[in-house]
Parts: C-alpha cells; sequence; structure tokens
C-alpha cells in the first residue's frame, strides 16, 4: 500500500534538512504556500509541519513562521547535562558551589559516624521523614516566615521529586494547570508525563498577568496554579506584596492549588512573605537544599494543606519510599547548626558578584535579571535566531540554553538563558565575552 501524500512529503523535507539541503534557520514555505506548491489541502501542509515539529526538525514561531533548526544543538538546547562535553563550559545549568563544601561534608560524615544514630540509620524510614527531621526543617522554615506543624511537612528527595509527588498527589491526567508562559523546565516534563493541560499565562516585568490569570480561571476549569513568587526561574523577578494578595484572592475564589516552587527564593533579601505563610489552607510549598547547599544533596521538603497530606506521603512510598536517611540528617544538622543559612548569605553574595560581571560583560545587550540571582536572560534581535547562537557557542566549547525549555505558549522567544554558577569567576568573565562577540556578530551579518 502506498504511503499518504502527507507522509511523504515529510519524509522527503526530513531527509533535505538531515542532509543539510535545507540549512539550519531556513524560514519554510507558508502552510498556504507549501500546499499550492505540492496540491495538497492547506490542513494536510499543517499536519507536515507538525510532524517536522514533532521530531524536532523545525520550530514554529508564531507571526514569524517555521524555520529549520539546527542539528548540531544537543537535545534541550543545553538543559540535559548529558549532552554537554566535558571540557565545555557549562551556562545551561546552575550547581552554585563553595571552596569549602567538601570539607563540611568530611566534618559531617564524622559526625554521623559518632552519633550513635548510625545503626538506624540503615533501616526503613517513615515515609514523610522522621519527626526530629521535620522538626529540624519547621525551625528553618520558620525563619522564612512560613509556620508550619510538623504534620504538615513531607522530607522529599529534593525539590523536583517534591514537585512530582505534588502533582501525583493533587492533579490527574487532563487536569488544567495555569503556569507562567516562561517557567521552570522541570515542570514542562512533570505536566507532558502525567498528561497535565498547562494553560500559558502571559507574564510582566514583576510576575504574571494576574487580570490574563483571573480570565483563564473564570473561563477554564484550572485545578492549579504553578507558581515562583519569589525569585523566579527563568526571568528572575521576584512578586510584590500587593500582586501575591491577589494571586491568593483569585486562587480563592475560583478553586485552584497553589504551588509555590521556592528553590531559588534563598537569593532573595527581604522578599515578600512566602504564599504558604498568607494561605497555607491553599498552598503546596516545595524547596530544596540542591541550590543554596550542593546539586548533589537530594533533600527536599514539602508543606502541605492537612488534607493533602496522606496523599502525598503515599506519592512518596510509590516513588522513593523514603528518602536517603544519611543524607538527610546531614541536611537537618545543617539546618539546625546554622551551616545553611551560611551557605546562603555566603551563596547571595557570590550571585551578586557573578551578576556584576554579567552586566559589565554583556553590555549593551539587553538583560532580564535579579541582582543577586545566578541567571541571566539575554533578548536577542528579531530577526535572531537562538538554535543558531546556540550551535556556535557549542562549538567553541560553551553550553547555553534557548528560550524552548522555558516556554509554554505557542511563541518562543528568540532569547538565551545564561546559568552563572557553574563555573569559576574568571572563566565566566572571558566566556560571556565570547557569548557577547558571538550575538553580536550575528546581528551584524
Amino acid at each position: 500500500m502506498a504511503a499518504p501524500r502527507y507522509k511523504t512529503l515529510v519524509d522527503a523535507l526530513a531527509s533535505d534538512i538531515r542532509s543539510g539541503r535545507l540549512a539550519a534557520g531556513v524560514r519554510l514555505p507558508t502552510h498556504r504556500a507549501l500546499a499550492a506548491r505540492e496540491g495538497i489541502a492547506v490542513v494536510t501542509a499543517t499536519r507536515v509541519y507538525a510532524e517536522l515539529e514533532a521530531m524536532g526538525l523545525v520550530s514554529r514561531e508564531q507571526g514569524r513562521g517555521t524555520f529549520v533548526r539546527d542539528l548540531a544543538v544537543p537535545a534541550g538546547h543545553g538543559i540535559d547535562q548529558q549532552a554537554i562535553a566535558t571540557d565545555a563550559v557549562d551556562l545551561s545549568f546552575n550547581y552554585p558551589a563553595l571552596p569549602d563544601q567538601a570539607d563540611l561534608l568530611r566534618q559531617a560524615l564524622r559526625e554521623v559516624a559518632t552519633s550513635g544514630e548510625l545503626d538506624a540509620l540503615l533501616r526503613y524510614q517513615p515515609h514523610r521523614g522522621r519527626p526530629q527531621d521535620r522538626a529540624s526543617i519547621a525551625r528553618h522554615l520558620g525563619r522564612r516566615g512560613i509556620t508550619a506543624d510538623t504534620d504538615r511537612i513531607l522530607v522529599v528527595n529534593g525539590a523536583q521529586h517534591g514537585l512530582a509527588v505534588t502533582v501525583m498527589a493533587a492533579l490527574g491526567a487532563g487536569d488544567v494547570v495555569a503556569v507562567d508562559a516562561l517557567t521552570y523546565p522541570g515542570f514542562k516534563v512533570l505536566a507532558q508525563a502525567l498528561r497535565l493541560d498547562l494553560e500559558p499565562v502571559p507574564v510582566t516585568a514583576d510576575g504574571p498577568d494576574l487580570d490574563a490569570l483571573e480570565q483563564l480561571c473564570a473561563t477554564r476549569p484550572v485545578r492549579a496554579i504553578y507558581t515562583m513568587p519569589t525569585l523566579h526561574n527563568p526571568l528572575g523577578w521576584v512578586m510584590p506584596a500587593a500582586d501575591r494578595t491577589r494571586l491568593i484572592d483569585i486562587a480563592r475564589r475560583h478553586g485552584p492549588l497553589l504551588v509555590e516552587d521556592a528553590s531559588y527564593a534563598y537569593l532573595a533579601e527581604d522578599p515578600p512573605p512566602p504564599l504558604a505563610a498568607s494561605a497555607p489552607d491553599l498552598t503546596v510549598h516545595v524547596s530544596g537544599l540542591s541550590k543554596n547547599v550542593a546539586t548533589g544533596l537530594r533533600v527536599g521538603f514539602v508543606v502541605a494543606p492537612p488534607a493533602l497530606v496522606p496523599a502525598l506521603e503515599r506519592a512518596i512510598r510509590a516513588t522513593t519510599w523514603n528518602t536517603p536517611a544519611l543524607t538527610t540528617a546531614i541536611a537537618c544538622r545543617w539546618l539546625d547548626d546554622g551551616t545553611v543559612d551560611r551557605l546562603e548569605a555566603q551563596k547571595r553574595d557570590d550571585a551578586r558578584a557573578r551578576q556584576v560581571i554579567a552586566r559589565q560583560e554583556l553590555a549593551g545587550l539587553p538583560q532580564i535579571s535579579h541582582p543577586s540571582s545566578y541567571f541571566t536572560w539575554l533578548a536577542l534581535p528579531d530577526d535572531a535566531r537562538a538554535d543558531r547562537l546556540t550551535a556556535t557557542l557549542a562549538r567553541q566549547r560553551i553550553s547555553v540554553s534557548t528560550a524552548e525549555p522555558f516556554t509554554t505558549s505557542k511563541h518562543t522567544p528568540q532569547a538565551l538563558r545564561l546559568a552563572l554558577g557553574s563555573t569559576d569567576p574568571d572563566r565566566l568573565r572571558s566566556t560571556l565575552r565570547t557569548v557577547r562577540r558571538v550575538v553580536v556578530e550575528d546581528a551584524s551579518s
């Protein structure tokens, strides 16, 4: 049986793209022009481009057209660490570390080894964590404005695991979740795996467009709002107190659960109170110690409304049974003895210094960032192609991310998200200088 006409056309275009006969960055004909050229219906042309996009060969940009993607760009545009060469400078992923952290771990391991609880740490732990560990987390949260009984706290295997069990416990396939039009890629991955229906909310300089969110909640059955009110990734905003109050009011009137991701919140000094402090009955607060302490320390915590705790506990049991007891014991020691507070203060200073470097080396280019964050958003000219720039930088052993992993709307902006926390300051300076040169040369070519 002969293949359908559109399949033949898909195969032919895919072959041209993979062979280089259609070069990266080339704008393909409009749907109507392709239909006229090939003698097919416009709806069939749309289907052709949709299949090519699903294959990762083209990208569609609202108002601009369909473009051939650069196949030299690693999968995930730098978000996938496995695709990064070992000798490359990684500006795609943050794993900020301080020089003395290895010594801290050595000392902590000695203390645990002589503490008398080592035998207990070899056994299964309660699914939500030991009471003494949850008490340490409660004290830590209290210093950040969240008053929570230990019964509302669950220990998880990092913030990403916290988001995963929250979605598993509170949502189901097909549920509508409101998200920022640019948001954390890890939540997008969860949504795809668990078949959530993400509805993008336009963004402003200070946070989500709350008028648009209100309209969305009035017209669709939004079950949850995923938000990063304190130091948004990737745009770095800190939502003002008045906007937080309005966001909570929207949730109260329309019923969605608030999922508050606070992974980078420690970098903002004196922010408004977390949503979980003002609306504990509506909010699941998720955070961890990967960014403020170390990415290898996979300890996180979830604070939830009491009614949701049993379902969260079941989700933890189904995924990891319990967080590894040894790393949790070390983490809670550091929460109690002030080590985490000290590391957070040092990393805020470190991030501020790196932002100064970014402003200096990227001078003249439009940046969006928080003055003490570990990333900056570099908007590109309208005629620029982020994937082309990413491929050019990759050939110079520099890994960056485009906007694609962060985008939830149909329109993917031409931009680069640069992580500043994964290389030493001197190398960061020279690398950003190269990034600036490549962007400027591309704009003038």
